[in-house]
């Protein structure tokens, strides 16, 4: 019946999270009736259960993390008939007000989509005892340090999925030299970031990495912007960990790829296969199953366990991160490189750094 089965062998575990808060600049009507792209007629169960999201600045349309969360929200209705819905947020100010008018119309669930809406998460959750969120990226604590006992917190193994894709990155350039382009700087990113590294610096140990923040994640133009710098510096592999601002990553590609260079660029949270055509310059993608995340905390919730004051963790164990199903462009070699380290990664051979100081250290090791 469950449209992901694999959710449910998930690990829990407990955390910590924040919040934050917002008016819908373009809100959808939080109405238990049309949904903005909403998914189909329910097809298996019904129920009253009502499960909404607010979505960072990225938007709902980011092809990216939002999309995700949305996507599973879909499926949800679809499989179980719950009435879904979302609130856009334009600016960080948006936020709490966004999840407090979700909490306010009764919903049984509200979701706050990233880790920026981590501050306003805490407020509206000491505000109103009872209501039920659930954050994506982020734990949140109370002022004594412990876990809010009405939050779930969802994370992911992001540096585990990032070393997969620096595997491919480090086995696939032609200059030796590879970028990262991050959103805001900050743990979250900087675990893409150092898992990257570290699987480039796994399988090519001569590899240079140019490393560069937007501060956003939804200035595609400014993405573009450093995509050209960085390629400009002599790479031809670009990863981004960015939201709506690497979507500039995939224009400057296909412009350099139009002029007759043969530049990469690396997607994130779902297989941006299709952000890269025509000109076909998406090389993969580490995919991040927010779809899934959100689908089984909404099923648990619905079912009387809903999670909160625990995190729920999911990494390569639980394939909550991996690289992307299209691999067309990715080499037999790189994928079976990819297979040996995941092997290694599990069966705990390689820790993969999360931090600045993690990556120092493992280098050191290599």
């Amino acid at each position: 019946m469950k449209k992901f089965p694999i959710l449910m062998s998930l690990t829990l575990a407990v955390g910590t999270l924040l919040s934050a808060c917002g008016q819908g600049a373009d809100p959808a009507p939080a109405d238990p009736t049309p949904t903005p792209g909403g998914g189909d007629a329910p097809t298996e169960e019904t129920t009253d259960f009502s499960v909404k999201m607010v979505t960072d600045v990225g938007g709902v349309d980011d092809k990216s993390f939002n999309e995700s969360a949305w996507e599973g929200l879909q499926q949800f209705k679809a499989d179980f008939g719950a009435t879904v819905d979302y609130l856009q947020s334009s600016t960080d100010a948006d936020y709490q007000p966004n999840i407090n008018r979700l909490v306010r119309e009764g919903n049984d669930l509200v979701f706050a989509i990233g880790f920026l809406m981590g501050n306003d998460v805490k407020t509206v959750a000491e505000q109103q005892a009872d209501a039920r969120l659930a954050i994506v990226d982020m734990v949140v604590e109370g002022d004594d340090g412990n876990l809010l006992d009405n939050v779930a917190n969802i994370t992911f193994s992001e540096h585990e999925g990032s070393f997969l894709v620096g595997v491919i990155a480090g086995l696939t350039t032609k200059t030796n030299k590879v970028g990262f382009l991050g959103g805001v700087d900050g743990f979250l990113i900087k675990k893409f970031e150092s898992g990257f590294k570290a699987g480039v610096k796994a399988v090519n140990p001569d590899a240079e990495i140019f490393v560069q923040y937007a501060e956003s994640f939804n200035n595609a133009a400014l993405g573009q912007q450093i995509a050209g710098t960085i390629y400009t510096q002599g790479a031809d592999i670009i990863y981004h960990a960015a939201g709506g601002t690497g979507n500039g990553l995939f224009t400057e590609a296909k412009e350099r790829k139009r002029a007759g260079e043969d530049v990469w660029a690396i997607g994130v949270d779902k297989d941006q296969h299709a952000e890269g055509l025509p000109e076909n310059v998406t090389l993969t993608s580490m995919i991040k199953r927010v779809d899934q995340a959100v689908y089984l905390v909404s099923e648990r919730t619905m079912n009387g366990d809903f999670p909160g004051g625990q995190i729920v963790e999911f990494g390569l164990q639980q394939e909550g991160v991996g690289i992307a199903p299209t691999t067309e462009n990715v080499s037999a070699e790189a994928l079976e490189a990819v297979e040996d380290y995941k092997t290694r990664i599990l069966n705990g051979e390689i820790n993969v750094p999360m931090t600045e100081d993690e990556y120092q250290a493992y280098l050191q090791d290599l």
